[in-house]
This record gives structure tokens, C-alpha cells and sequence, in this order.
């Protein structure tokens, strides 16, 4: 049985508009997934790439045109102006963290919950309530929210280590074996990977 490393970050349109398109290939498959929330902003200083503010005036009018474009071909809602964009991506990553290794809840529901609340919603992924709001609403704890705090830092400070060590450049990234998947639109690869797989 395979296992799906997702690189990602609450604060990511682009896993945003993944859906539930990973969790779909995953059960399809059989696969496991496991969420690894990173420093998204360390990981493009390391790897060569420029956060979406400091990105050439051109550069970033066609992310929001690519952003458009991609929620009416997946029929999501989308805010190209969020609210609360950027915000503090911390609290809803430790806590993501935190409930997977909890169990017991929806953890694919709880990454698109916050996603969801940053880039349809218009809520802040930095607010606390906003945390346990998320959390109690897909079947965990919202305490985790305090009692994963320890633990939720240290893994997401681990896992943007990895990320840079395996190549990881940007979210989504979905790694398997020695295979990188980047990007929403490359589900389907992940998908025929898998199948080749047996």
C-alpha cells in the first residue's frame, strides 16, 4: 500500500482548488496520506522561489486569472481578495498536526476547512476560534488547539526540513517514493502513478 506525503499549507489557494481530489486518488488506491503542514515561505527562500507578494506585477495578475479560472473549472467558490490573506498559517497547521496525530476525526476535512474559510469564507486560519471552530466541526478535539501546540511546532518546523531535502518547491506537493507531483493539476499523474503500482 502506497503512503502520499502532501506538502502543504493552510494559506495555499492551490491545495484549495485540489478539492477532495487527493483524498479520491488515495481511496481509490488504497494509498494513505500523510498531511505535512511546512513553512511554505522557508521552503521557497531555500528553493529558489519568490513568495506570491514579491512576485513581478505580471506574475501576479495571472495567478489570480489562473485562480479564477481553475474554481470555475472545479466549481469552488473563491475570494481572489481574501479577507485574511496573508495571516498567520501557524495555529491551523499545529493543529492539523495535532489532530492527525490524534486520529480519530476527518483530517482531509479539516485542511479543506481551513482552506476553505481562507479563500471562500473569508475568516482568519490565524484566529483562534476560528482553530477549534474547524476542528470541532470535522470530529476532533478543539483542544487540540492548545494541547498539540508543542508538538504541532516542532513537526511543522520538521517537516519543512524534509520538504527542502526532498526537493519540495512549492503546494501542493505530493511525494511518493521517489516521485514528485506539483500542483493540483497533476492529480491525475499521482493517480496513474498509483494504478502503475498495482
Amino acid at each position: 500500500m502506497a503512503d502520499i506525503d502532501y506538502f502543504m499549507i493552510t494559506l495555499s489557494p492551490f491545495c484549495y482548488l485540489a478539492g477532495d481530489g487527493l483524498e479520491q486518488v488515495a481511496k481509490k488506491h488504497g494509498a494513505t496520506i500523510t498531511y505535512k503542514p511546512c513553512n511554505l515561505f522557508q521552503v521557497f527562500s531555500q528553493t529558489g522561489g519568490v513568495a506570491p507578494a514579491d512576485r513581478h506585477p505580471a506574475r501576479q495578475a495571472y495567478r489570480l486569472q489562473e485562480l479564477a479560472r481553475i474554481a470555475k473549472r472545479r466549481e469552488l467558490p473563491i475570494n481572489l481578495k481574501p479577507a485574511f490573506f496573508p495571516t498567520n498559517p501557524a495555529p491551523s497547521c499545529y493543529a492539523l498536526i495535532a489532530a492527525q496525530n490524534a486520529g480519530g476525526g476527518n483530517v482531509g476535512g479539516l485542511a479543506h476547512s481551513y482552506m476553505r474559510g481562507c479563500w471562500a469564507e473569508d475568516k482568519d486560519v490565524g484566529d483562534d476560534a476560528v482553530v477549534r471552530a474547524c476542528l470541532e466541526e470535522n470530529g476532533f478535539d478543539p483542544a487540540l488547539a492548545d494541547s498539540g501546540l508543542l508538538s504541532g511546532a516542532e513537526a511543522f518546523a520538521k517537516n519543512t526540513e524534509e520538504a527542502i531535502q526532498k526537493g519540495v518547491f512549492g503546494a501542493p506537493m505530493y511525494v511518493v517514493n521517489d516521485q514528485m507531483f506539483w500542483g493540483q493539476d497533476r492529480l491525475s499523474y499521482l493517480d496513474d502513478y498509483l494504478a502503475e503500482q498495482g
